[in-house]
């Protein structure tokens, strides 16, 4: 089973992203809300009990995160929200491998087959502010979409 690590903006948050989204076209593939999350790991296909023993060491008493969604913008066949959060690549660091490219947090929202997603959608999200809420929990996501949570892990709130 493929397995990541990540946060989920609580529901209040997803319905502030629902509501600047509003109507949505169909030249996009909208992930479904009940499955947005900032991924701080990917791992592929891996083993949930030896991942999971994994993070219980890597995780244990890292601090929260205070985290925000703002502005957006495109990856090949991606729309995202970005995600500021001081602290945030710390834990990425801590959750998972070494990844040779930069940790670049960020919310998908939609994909499509296009190379660039309509740039009307990121130019209306462009000034997107979500409030800031303290992500205190990792999970462990899996399966299917929406992703199930295998295991969860608190933060520490200073």
């Amino acid at each position: 089973m493929q397995l990541f690590s990540a946060l989920r903006p609580p529901a209040d948050v997803a319905a502030e992203v629902a509501d600047a989204l509003g109507a949505r076209d169909r030249l996009l593939r909208w992930s479904d809300p009940a499955g947005w999350h900032i991924t701080l790991a990917f791992y592929g296909e891996a083993d949930p009990a030896g991942r999971s023993a994994v993070l219980d060491r890597a995780l244990d008493g890292r601090k929260a995160v205070d985290v925000q969604l703002r502005s957006s913008g495109t990856f090949p066949g991606v729309l995202w929200l970005g995600v500021a959060g001081e602290d945030l690549a710390a834990l990425a660091a801590a959750a998972g491998p070494d990844e040779e490219r930069p940790y670049r947090p960020h919310l998908t929202l939609a994909r499509c087959s296009r190379t660039r997603p309509p740039t009307a959608w990121t130019e209306q999200l462009a000034g997107f502010r979500s409030r800031v809420w303290t992500a205190d929990r990792v999970e462990l996501l899996g399966g299917g979409s929406p992703y199930r949570t295998l295991a969860s892990w608190p933060l520490r709130r200073a």
